[in-house]
């Protein structure tokens, strides 16, 4: 397996004359560190590398120092964001090699990124939710949105034998080809977008239908007690899809199926919320049940972490290139912490404090050896 600075080194320097001072990977490996330790820019980048000077030696040349903020700016701005999510991709697959089970994809906005009538940018990532680890990630493009996004997140990726969800903007008939083309099945979340499939399913799973499914095995309920509310999901599923789903548009589609929320506060009414899905998948209900609350990891496992713990949303990082390859480096450093057993039982946002706080923990975290 490679180390992740010998993968840095299959990155294309953007930079000519005086800027080359600074050797690209050098500038690198320190952004990785800060954001591991807290930084969240490059005044942060640059004032930890100042203050790690002495350590930092011990593992890179720095020839010329450590770079100014500035410097560390021009950099993502210029560096090819493409190239950059490609040795990261590289990077993971290599650590994980292949991987199984649920792979959630989901799109989120960088808010911060936004800079006067230029909107803030949106990143697909897609996410393993058995490990735990964002496998790549795709920029929309401006003007676009996530439809176009996802075919080329799925092209990147090594998908054989996984179970790949979408919320309802990849309910697409060509995804779902692109899915099973690479030999994986689908999990995809119908809606409006959908509006003759989503009628049929509504019409579909009526009083009547769900009431003869609940009595097979073709029924699941499920009650959870906390945080002051009981919350009920019920889940349908059916192979009947003949004359529902066309399988030849929705390739190879084997079952559809709904699920229920109601969720009880004691204050009121209970809220009621009904979703439907159809899927490729040979499955039993309870594996429908656990395919669809597995998809939701992608929210607190992801984005709930990059928001809360590195502070995404607050960014003003917004020139050029800078935003989608600062929103790379963090997910560099949420893998990286998601992978550190050296502890596993403490939370990741203690993982990154003792990144921040212990030089051993941070240099094993990255795999770093002193030089000779």
């Amino acid at each position: 397996m490679k180390s992740l600075e010998v993968r840095l080194r299959e990155l294309e320097d953007p930079r000519n004359g005086p800027a080359l001072r600074h050797d690209l990977v050098e500038m690198l490996v320190i952004a990785i560190c800060a954001i591991l330790a807290g930084a969240e820019h490059c005044v942060d980048i640059a004032m930890w590398g100042q203050m790690k000077a002495g350590w930092l030696k011990r593992f890179l040349r720095l020839e010329h120092g450590i770079p100014s903020h500035d410097t560390f700016s021009r950099l993502f701005r210029l560096l090819n964001p493409k190239r950059f999510e490609a040795v990261f991709r590289g990077w993971i697959a290599g650590v994980v090699r292949a991987v199984t089970g649920s792979i959630a994809i989901d799109g989120k906005s960088v808010c911060g990124s936004h800079d006067g009538e230029r909107r803030a940018i949106h990143m697909v990532s897609a996410f393993s939710t058995k490990l735990g680890l964002v496998l790549g990630q795709e920029k929309v493009a401006d003007k676009s949105n996530e439809i176009t996004a996802i075919p080329q997140l799925l092209e990147a990726l090594y998908l054989k034998g996984c179970l790949v969800s979408i919320d309802a903007m990849g309910c697409q008939k060509t995804i779902a080809q692109a899915i099973r083309a690479a030999h994986a099945d689908y999990l995809l979340m119908v809606k409006g977008n959908q509006g003759n499939l989503e009628e049929s399913l509504v019409s579909f799973f009526d009083e009547t239908r769900c009431k003869g499914l609940e009595k097979s095995a073709c029924f699941l309920e499920t009650v959870e007690k906390g945080h002051g509310r009981i919350e009920t999901r019920r889940y349908w599923l059916s192979e009947i899809v003949f004359g529902l789903v066309d399988s030849k548009r929705w390739t190879e589609c084997r079952a559809v199926g709904m699920v229920e929320s109601i969720r009880d506060t004691g204050k009121g009414a209970p809220s009621v919320e009904r979703r439907y899905f159809i899927t490729s998948a040979a499955f039993t209900v309870d594996q429908f049940a656990a395919a669809v609350r597995d998809h939701w990891q992608i929210e607190n496992g992801l984005h709930w972490s990059l928001d809360v713990m590195f502070r995404e949303d607050e960014c003003r990082i917004r020139k050029d290139y800078a935003p989608q390859n600062f929103s790379l480096l963090r997910k560099f450093g949420l893998n990286l912490l998601r992978m550190d057993k050296s502890n596993p039982k403490i939370s990741l946002r203690c993982r990154r404090k003792r990144a921040g706080w212990d030089d051993d923990v941070l240099m094993n975290l990255l795999g770093l050896q002193p030089r000779g």
